[in-house]
Formats: C-alpha cells, sequence, structure tokens
C-alpha cells in the first residue's frame, strides 16, 4: 500500500504530470476531473504504468458536497488520504475588466478561489490530529498572474489566484502544528492546452521568448517541484509559496 495523493483537475496539463510523477516516486493517486473522463482514463493508466493503483472520479469542485464525496469516495477506495494537490481551474478569455460580465467573473471565482478554499477545508478536516487523523501535505497551485496584477486582460483571473496564496500562507500557519504542511506554487507561462481558453492566438509562441529563461515552461518542470513539496524531503518547508516561472 503506497501513500495517497488526490489531485484536482487531474486529467491535464499540469494535474496530469503530478499524477504520473508522483506514480514514479511511490504515490497511489486519485485522479479528480469535471467532464473528460477519457483523459483522466489515460492518465490512470499511465499511474498504473508505475506499478501505483489509480482511481479517476468525477467532480464539480465548485460544489462543496462533490468535495466532500471525493474525498470520502478516495479514502474508501484507495485509504487515507495524506496529500491534496488542489490544482483544478480555469481562465476567461483576456479582456478589459469592464468587459467581463459578471457572470464570468463569478465563474472564475468561484473555480479559481473558492473551490481551493472548499477542498482545503476538506483536507484539514481529515488531517488534522486533533480530528482523529494522521497529518498530511497540501500544495496549491495558482500563478504568477497576481505578480503581474492581471495586466493584459486577467485581471478577475489574477485577484482569484491571489487569494489562494493568501490561503496557502495562512492556513499554512493555522496548522501546521496539527502535522499537515501547506504549500503553493506559482507556475509561469506554461506550456499547456489551457493556454488557448485564453482566446491570446500563439501565446506560447509570442510570449516565451520574453521569458528570462527564453521560454515557456513544460507542465513537467511544475509537477518536480509539487512531489518535490509532498515528499519528507520538504519536510521543513511550510506556509511558503514558490515560483515556477523561468523567472518571469
Amino acid at each position: 500500500m503506497g501513500k495517497v495523493v488526490l489531485v484536482t483537475g487531474g486529467s491535464r496539463g499540469i494535474g496530469a504530470a503530478v499524477c504520473r510523477l508522483a506514480a514514479r516516486d511511490g504515490w497511489d493517486v486519485a485522479i479528480a476531473y469535471r467532464t473528460r473522463a477519457d483523459a483522466a482514463a489515460r492518465v490512470a493508466e499511465d499511474v498504473r504504468a508505475f506499478g501505483r493503483r489509480a482511481i479517476t472520479l468525477a467532480c464539480d469542485i465548485t460544489d462543496p458536497r462533490s468535495v466532500c464525496a471525493l474525498f470520502e469516495r478516495t479514502a474508501a477506495e484507495l485509504g487515507y488520504v495524506e496529500a491534496l494537490v488542489s490544482n483544478a481551474g480555469v481562465i476567461h478569455r483576456a479582456a478589459p475588466l469592464v468587459d467581463i460580465p459578471p457572470e464570468e467573473i463569478r465563474r472564475i471565482v468561484e473555480t479559481d478561489l473558492v473551490a481551493h478554499i472548499v477542498c482545503n477545508r476538506e483536507a484539514v478536516r481529515r488531517m488534522a490530529r486533533s480530528r482523529g487523523g494522521r497529518g498530511g501535505v497540501i500544495v496549491n497551485i495558482s500563478s504568477m498572474a497576481p505578480e503581474l496584477k492581471g495586466a493584459g486582460g486577467f485581471i478577475p483571473y489574477a485577484a482569484a489566484k491571489a487569494g489562494i496564496d493568501v490561503l496557502t500562507e495562512g492556513l499554512g500557519k493555522e496548522v501546521a502544528h496539527e502535522g499537515i504542511r501547506v504549500n503553493g506554487l506559482r507556475p509561469g507561462l506554461i506550456d499547456t492546452d489551457m493556454q488557448a481558453d485564453t482566446g491570446v492566438p500563439e501565446r506560447i509562441q509570442r510570449f516565451g521568448p520574453t521569458v528570462p529563461l527564453g521560454r515557456a515552461g513544460r507542465p513537467e518542470e511544475v509537477a518536480e517541484a509539487v512531489v518535490w513539496l509532498l515528499s519528507d524531503r520538504a519536510s521543513y518547508v511550510a506556509a511558503t509559496v514558490f515560483n515556477v516561472s523561468g523567472g518571469r
């Protein structure tokens, strides 16, 4: 029996890379996804190829009841959830704030902030030693967008992601004595299919060369940092957010 990690948004991009590398490092993986069951199934096959157990679970992370069920099913099928990678997120099409409909702003904030708070809450409820847990690790994925203040048409997205950083540092201090390490990563310009959702043509090709390292990042480069934070090698790292941005 390996250690169990639950990865939200595990069917594509950074989340899928985290699932694969966690399996490489000896974790059994629960892959949570919203709609892409086929993609999640392929990631599960990759996890099993490393000799680890994998399950795929459909979940609407904006629904607290669905999130609660996600944790309960993972524990029932794989065992004690020792780690959460709160990764699932969306982005809006680039536009000035005055042109973004309120319903779109709500969608972004619900998915990119409120859902992370709820997922962290459910993890702590189960991991906290004072509540019968054995401790654990949480890694929250935010973005470099808050550092850039959402300039270029992404103010709602950046505002929500900034909230994740506050969640990470605040909760990390609040639950460290419970044996729970909470940390976060701010990916920069990463070459994933979510870039197409911005509506900015050839975004990677246009902006990759402006990164100090001269290129966009790969999902695996973010995932390597995630699995390090999950590991005992990061045992004295808590309430901290790291940039994985090529110097951007």
